[in-house]
């Protein structure tokens, strides 16, 4: 047989083998059709190799001598792949503008395996991803667009600044809400980085004020999405969600039929119009009324509804004190509630020997049966500076960024917690592929 017989030979068994293959997949009776570029795209998003950049690398090296440091020290050549045990906190907005399609995509690219749309809702009663109902004006370029400016429940009122020392008199304010636009009118805007300039005495300078420890670096596009947007790119990418019903900042019922239960409803609704299966979709709410209305009526995703602890704000909560607990840890499990989520340093403590341990309210919760989730790592300024709000109970004992990790590895080892927000995914996917998390 000579030389170009064979090739095409060989040339037309690989072409019957890709049919096969596509046949395969479609369905025997059903088309093979091309895929469309989002299509396209959705492959390539599911099979790239994690990127993980510098960050990690940054933290273990400022760590203090350790075994856990020659640990995530041997990791460094990887694999590294996606893993459940880190969540992309609203996308990852320690450098993207947050509830972006890039924040979610540079979270999905960092092997975030769950990623978050924080849930709220329009003039028009559609839900979009936002971390709170009236943050347009410090999320969004709302106040540079005039004729979307004018409809925000307070528009812009600039700084007052005293005229001989130039200090802030009364700070600059605005408000504007999803609930101040129609859906089409939300789409017209872009995300920016969450900050505000309290000292402006114009719209324009008022959208600056990023923190210095953040970035503008990748400002410069930030496309929103309304939540069943966001469903349909989490399912091109292959990760779980983990969205959040925000709490109402107007009062309920909005425009005077739309109830906390058709609020609580519609988000679900929309993963099962989208053909989710419920075991990749975690509801999440502070509100335990919401979780308890999933566990109720929508219990197959009510079975991993996540009930986010925000009881510190109450006066009578003590953490360290299980009688100021109400409803208590198996008062929750009793009434159906699989997974608490609360703050890093509720989970907290720190012994005589000056070492970070299980605090008692995490003690307390797996006793009684709950998976715990909690929140949020890379959240902070750089803890060289004393007080951060998220490593409060642990703040005598952290002086540096790599410390970071000492907390995380307490977390998970001892607290046994199944998973953690990270505003910059990549920290949490390196540590949980280096000490082999799922």
């Amino acid at each position: 047989m000579d030389y170009e017989k064979t090739l095409a030979i060989v040339a037309a068994c690989l072409l019957l083998s890709l049919v096969a293959v596509r046949l395969s997949h479609a369905g025997m009776d059903g088309p093979v059709t091309l895929p469309k570029k989002g299509a396209e795209e959705a492959a390539k998003a599911k099979s790239m190799n994690v990127q993980l950049g510098p960050r990690p690398f940054f933290l273990i090296d400022d760590m203090d001598e350790s075994v856990l440091k020659d640990k995530l020290m041997s990791c460094t050549e990887g694999p590294f792949k996606r893993t459940d045990f880190s969540i992309g906190h609203r996308g990852a907005p320690l450098q993207f503008p947050e509830h972006t399609r890039e924040s979610y995509l540079a979270a999905a690219r960092m092997g975030a395996g769950m990623i978050e749309c924080d849930v709220t809702f329009t003039q028009d009663r559609e839900l979009v991803c936002r971390h709170s109902q009236c943050d347009l004006h410090t999320t969004t370029n709302i106040l540079a667009i005039p004729e979307l400016a004018a409809k925000c429940s307070i528009p812009f009122v600039p700084a007052e600044i005293d005229p001989v020392t130039g200090e802030v008199i009364k700070p600059a304010y605005a408000q504007c809400c999803t609930s101040d636009i129609t859906l089409a009118e939300f789409k017209r805007l872009s995300g920016k980085m969450d900050a505000s300039d309290p000292a402006a005495t114009t719209a324009e300078a008022y959208l600056r004020g990023t923190a210095n420890w953040r970035t503008d670096l990748y400002a410069g596009k930030g496309t929103l999405l309304s939540h069943k947007e966001s469903i349909a790119l989490f399912k091109q990418l292959g990760v779980k969600m983990i969205p959040e019903l925000k709490q109402a900042s107007v009062p309920m019922p909005f425009q005077g039929d739309f109830t906390q239960h058709d609020y609580a409803q519609k988000m679900i609704d929309e993963y099962k119009e989208a053909g989710v299966l419920p075991q990749n979709v975690y509801p999440q709410s502070f509100n335990l009324a919401d979780v308890l209305y999933w566990i109720q009526y929508e219990p197959e995703f009510g079975e991993q509804a996540v009930y986010l602890d925000g009881r510190y704000e109450e006066d009578e909560f003590d953490h360290t004190d299980p009688a100021t607990w109400k409803p208590s840890m198996n008062d929750l499990a009793a009434r159906g509630v699989k997974i608490i989520a609360p703050p890093m340093w509720m989970l907290l403590a720190v012994n005589e020997n000056g070492q970070i341990v299980p605090s008692r309210y995490a003690q307390a919760a797996k006793a009684s049966g709950l998976d715990i989730i909690t929140w949020t790592f890379e959240r902070s300024a750089p803890l060289i500076n004393d007080g951060d709000w998220y490593h409060q109970t642990i703040d005598d004992v952290i002086n540096n960024d790599g410390d970071k990790y000492v907390a995380l590895d307490v977390l998970a080892k001892q607290v046994g917690i199944t998973g953690i927000f990270s505003d910059w995914p990549a920290t949490t996917t390196y540590y949980a592929n280096c000490l082999n998390l799922r």
